[in-house]
């Protein structure tokens, strides 16, 4: 039954309605992101010196020869020498013992192989076997250079400059003590080298 306080309430404009309720979907979470190995950074091989091998094997075969040319001609290094320089002699004893000795650089390139084997040339050769002394370096350079190449060991210009260098200088060293006649395996070498040679042929180890 209406009273009059339901006739006298005012009418709400907005009728009240139900709520709606929307589902909730749910949430993926993201995908993870692929991993991309990543690839080193390229290492530059470190160059050698200029003179001094590039290659280990290249060091070893050195080594071998070196061994090998001592136990050969039973030769004692008496001292490594830092610069491209040798000499060679042999000591006598008493008792009829023979020591070979030299001092040169240690094999390490084409220069100090061919000097080193220069001065084991004088002991494969043999002392005062060759006269004058400006013959016996040739002897010596002779036999370097052909174990060189019979070894397969790189004989560069600056070698075949250093050869020539040091026999023009043997000659020139004859000929102030006063030689008379120049042996005919040297005469191509009494022309003065070029500076350029001997430059090259200095510098180089």
């Amino acid at each position: 039954m209406l009273t009059l306080w339901d006739l006298l309430k005012p009418k709400s404009r907005n009728p009240p309605q139900s709520p709606v309720t929307t589902p909730k979907r749910p949430i993926a979470p993201p995908a993870p992101r692929p991993v991309v190995a990543r690839r080193p950074a390229p290492t530059r091989a470190k160059r050698a010196p200029l003179g001094h091998p590039a290659k280990p094997d290249a060091q070893t075969r050195y080594d071998q020869v070196t061994r090998e040319m001592l136990a050969l001609h039973q030769v004692r290094v008496r001292k490594w020498r830092s610069r491209m320089s040798g000499v060679a002699w042999y000591v006598t004893y008493k008792d009829g013992r023979i020591q070979r000795l030299i001092e040169a650089p240690k094999p390490k390139g084409p220069m100090s192989m061919a000097v080193f084997l220069h001065e084991i040339g004088h002991h494969a050769i043999g002392f005062d076997k060759y006269k004058p002394r400006c013959l016996e370096e040739y002897h010596a350079w002779a036999w370097a250079i052909s174990t060189m190449e019979a070894g397969g060991l790189n004989v560069t210009d600056a070698v075949r400059a250093r050869m020539y260098r040091s026999l023009w200088y043997a000659v020139e060293k004859a000929k102030r003590r006063g030689i008379r006649v120049i042996p005919p395996e040297l005469t191509p070498y009494l022309e003065r080298p070029p500076r350029c040679a001997r430059r090259q042929a200095a510098t180089a180890a």
